[in-house]
């Protein structure tokens, strides 16, 4: 696993030196005060990888919907630690709870708008 790749370059030259899991990050965007975010960039990464590795992408992902779109764009799992956190901060474990009740209901509601009931459904246009 290689976590921060914030390019398709970089995503070719890991796979080319046998990383199976590719972690699309740029860690918050805390690092720098420009660039693109993950979600961006998570199309042509997905397209450099391939077949090649698997791809996790965080940062950005702040309700339901982004969960989807990183789905159907190619991501085999979604890290979600900042919902965690603020959930965390506003109630301890019973707020990490709600923040993880709320975004299933998002993903589900979501998900029945767009006709799809598996996550295998979920495809780019």
């Amino acid at each position: 696993m290689l976590k921060g790749i914030t390019t398709a370059e970089d995503a070719a030259i890991a796979v080319e030196h046998d990383v199976d899991v590719i972690w699309v990050s740029n860690h918050g965007g805390r690092q720098l005060d420009h660039g693109l975010g993950t979600m961006d960039i998570l199309p042509e990464v997905m397209a450099a990888v391939g077949d090649k590795a698997e791809v996790v992408i965080d940062g950005g992902v702040l309700r339901g919907t982004d969960v989807i779109k990183a789905i159907a764009l190619g991501a085999k799992a979604v890290a979600i630690g900042k919902l965690q956190g603020w959930g965390l901060a506003a109630g301890g474990k019973d707020g990490v709870v709600r923040v993880l009740e709320i975004l299933e209901e998002e993903i589900r509601v979501s998900m029945g708008l767009l006709g799809v009931c598996s996550w295998t459904r979920l495809t780019r246009p």
